[in-house]
């Protein structure tokens, strides 16, 4: 086999590697299941051009919806790669952008400001968090407006070379979306990112334990579960992931302190029961 055949057999291989790699997080499946039907619906869309069949009337442009830490940055890099390989896009690579990035100071500060940000996203992935913050309520001649302007015009012409990504939550979404008619045409698929289930969570907690060379005696593994059995899951802006990272970074400090009244004698690599913070005791952004 020559190397063409190799690259052609790398590119083969390549989406289901990287859906693998979708597979691979932890919960999210609802997610997972949309992201697959998009991706058919538009290799079905390209195979049906092929044929010559009528063109079926998609936009590759995804809102993203739900509270923060659900892994939505990391799905829309995915999503980037996913359609590199499927030829939509030519590099897949993501840029993250929010209000501050996009927004400037005085009037038509922020069209060369918002261009110059889709300038680097051209080929790849703009992914804009908590876009709501473009279109405040009751703010009529907010700046934000320069910049949905701007980004519809930009995605009109750029077809092929740019895609979209907004996220945030849900009811503040909801409500940019309608904000303008040009978004409304272009943003058709939503994908809402559910708060994890304490034993995702948990989950999440010991794979970040795994990967600093950690791990769990049984007693610490019993209090890690009952803690995250505690956590507000479905609160409107509970932290999800970087809430498990606090509760890391929590562990990793009563550790601490513990092994300094130890000394040398102490096993560095165990987290042991009264290094997993009980409930209430610390309040996790």
């Amino acid at each position: 086999m020559d190397q063409t055949d190799r690259a052609k057999q790398k590119g083969a291989e390549a989406p289901a590697e990287i859906l693998g790699e979708l597979d691979g997080l932890i919960g999210l499946d609802d997610v997972k299941a949309q992201v697959r039907k998009t991706v058919n619906l538009i290799e079905l869309s390209k195979a049906r051009e092929r044929a010559g069949m009528p063109h079926l009337d998609l936009t590759p442009h995804l809102v993203f919806t739900g509270n923060p830490g659900t892994g939505k940055t990391t799905v829309a890099r995915i999503v980037g790669e996913i359609y590199k390989n499927i030829g939509l896009l030519k590099s897949g690579h993501l840029v993250e952008a929010k209000r501050g990035d996009l927004v400037g100071e005085y009037i038509g500060h922020s069209v060369p400001k918002t261009k110059t940000v889709i300038d680097k996203a051209m080929d790849g992935v703009l992914f804009i968090d908590e876009a709501y913050s473009l279109a405040p309520p009751n703010i009529p001649n907010d700046f934000g407006k320069e910049v949905i302007a701007t980004l519809i015009k930009e995605m009109e012409e750029n077809r092929g070379r740019l895609l979209v990504i907004v996220a945030g939550y849900k009811d503040e979404m909801d409500h940019f979306i309608d904000s303008n008619p040009g978004l409304k045409s272009r943003f058709k698929t939503f994908i809402d990112f559910k708060d994890y289930s304490p034993t995702d969570l948990l989950k999440i907690l010991a794979h970040m334990t795994a990967v600093a060379g950690n791990r769990f005696s049984v007693d610490a593994m019993t209090a890690a579960s009952l803690l995250m059995e505690s956590l507000e899951t479905g609160k409107k802006s509970f932290g999800n992931g970087r809430t498990v990272r606090n509760i890391f970074d929590e562990c990793l400090a009563r550790q601490a302190a513990r092994l300094v009244s130890k000394g040398d004698k102490a096993d560095l690599t165990m987290f042991e029961k009264e290094d997993i913070p009980k409930p209430g005791d610390v309040s996790f952004a």
